[in-house]
């Protein structure tokens, strides 16, 4: 770098910074290829390792070891995926819980931390609320 007045503060070059940044990535980059041939890798060894005798049997059809009989049309009840989708908002809402705690301890910001968690919780009661009163959580 050059020689400036001095106290003046030392600024980087851009493509330092930049090669700095992207061989993080080519870390993660090497993994993802790594990964994909331990899987390719997997998958050839059982092809080549397994016995191939297809029968009749074998290309059936079937549903935890019961041949299908009638149509392959069933009725569903919807509350399941109502059940479901609570069960995602909540699983959401623990996925948010536990960054809150970390930040939550660090120094400053306690307080706002707080108050932005009980927004957030304020937020899911409602919506826990308002499926109580539809009636939603009543199994029946």
């Amino acid at each position: 770098m050059g020689e400036g007045p001095k106290g003046a503060a030392d600024v980087r070059e851009p493509t330092v910074v930049a090669a700095g940044y992207f061989d993080t990535y080519s870390v993660v980059g090497l993994l993802a290829v790594v990964g994909v041939l331990f899987v390719a890798v997997a998958f050839g060894a059982g092809r080549l390792l397994r016995p191939v005798v297809p029968t009749p049997e074998k290309l059936l059809t079937y549903e935890c070891g019961v041949d299908p009989v009638g149509e392959g049309w069933a009725h569903t009840q919807v509350r399941y995926y109502v059940y479901a989708f609570l069960y995602v908002i909540f699983a959401v809402d623990s996925i948010f819980l536990f960054p809150w705690a970390t930040v939550f301890a660090a120094p400053g910001y306690g307080a706002t931390t707080l108050v932005e968690m009980f927004v957030f919780l304020g937020f899911l009661a409602v919506g826990l609320l308002y499926a109580y009163k539809k009636g939603v959580l009543a199994w029946t």
